[in-house]
């Protein structure tokens, strides 16, 4: 293959559209949930993320995983944390198992802010899939993200 070859340049091209396609969504909620919310999209996330823990086996992540949930190296992460924990929406803890560990859960405040902030998530993201789907290149992505379900937890 050479970098003229059409393969590439096919490959080429729908990279460049789902990448248009994740800013334009991302960017239309970052601008509703800072808005309404005072959050910004890794915020929501982190939080959302950390709402779904439990207290069974395996309930709580560690934080490399919680950084790969939310796409953001550890060192973000950990700064993405202490953000929100200094603003009283998480609050840290040792293992109980492992002393080294450290987990994180989201406060009460926490809860009711993302409960809050759940619904302007949901309108954003619906708003900004439905503008993409007027653009001829965006549309045949957003018809694949409207036909993909959520992975059942093993």
């Amino acid at each position: 293959m050479t970098a003229t070859d059409p393969a590439l340049t096919a490959l080429s091209q729908g990279w460049c559209a789902l990448s248009l396609l994740h800013g334009r969504i991302e960017a239309h909620i970052e601008r509703a949930l800072q808005a309404r919310h005072d959050l910004s999209v890794r915020e929501y996330s982190l939080l959302d993320v950390l709402s779904r823990q439990h207290t069974g086996e395996g309930g709580h992540l560690q934080m490399k995983q919680v950084a790969d949930a939310v796409v953001l190296s550890q060192s973000a992460t950990t700064r993405l944390v202490t953000r929100l924990e200094d603003r009283g929406l998480l609050e840290r803890y040792l293992c109980p198992t492992d002393r080294r560990g450290i987990y994180t859960d989201v406060t009460e405040a926490g809860l009711k802010l993302l409960e809050e902030a759940r619904p302007t998530n949901d309108t954003a993201l619906r708003e900004a899939l439905d503008e993409a789907a007027t653009n001829p290149e965006l549309a045949p992505l957003v018809r694949a993200v409207e036909t993909l379900k959520a992975p059942v937890p093993a």
